[in-house]
């Protein structure tokens, strides 16, 4: 398994996957409006265009990505190939964000399916449930720890 950083063209075709897997996982606690403003969303030009992203591959097939905009300061995808769940992909693409990220703040708007994984990688809610434009989300906080320095 490899994880590397995506060019703008592989976000771009890592959509089927996304697309793919938010039907599967997430499409199902949506209303018809919500699925559609993430259809929307994920085929923005715009939206696409602020993110940098992390992709998961087993060979030549891209399984996983994490995106983040806003200059790394919130995840804005995160989905990984239900044939790889439970194997560490989708704390493999965090990681390897994580040691690139200057940040150390970095939010997410959880699916609801998903903040159990969020948690586990050291998530917290900062909010209950939130909708908008159908969306159902949880807000979410990672604070990286204080490192101390050595006098």
């Amino acid at each position: 398994m490899e994880i590397r950083k995506l060019t703008k063209h592989e976000i771009n075709n890592a959509l089927p996957l996304v697309w793919r897997v938010f039907n599967e996982y997430e499409a199902v606690n949506y209303p018809p409006d919500g699925a559609q403003a993430f259809w929307n969303a994920i085929h923005d030009e715009v939206f696409l265009s602020q993110l940098s992203a992390y992709g998961a591959f087993d060979g030549d097939n891209l399984i996983g990505i994490l995106a983040s905009r806003s200059e790394g300061s919130h995840i804005a995808l995160l989905f990984v190939d239900g044939a790889y769940h439970r194997q560490g992909v989708g704390k493999m693409l965090w990681n390897a964000f994580l040691a690139d990220s200057g940040k150390d703040k970095i939010t997410v708007n959880s699916s609801l399916y998903a903040v159990g994984i969020y948690e586990k990688l050291g998530f917290i809610k900062t909010a209950e449930v939130q909708t908008e434009s159908g969306i159902q989300f949880v807000p979410m906080v990672f604070k990286k720890p204080k490192t101390k320095e050595r006098k």
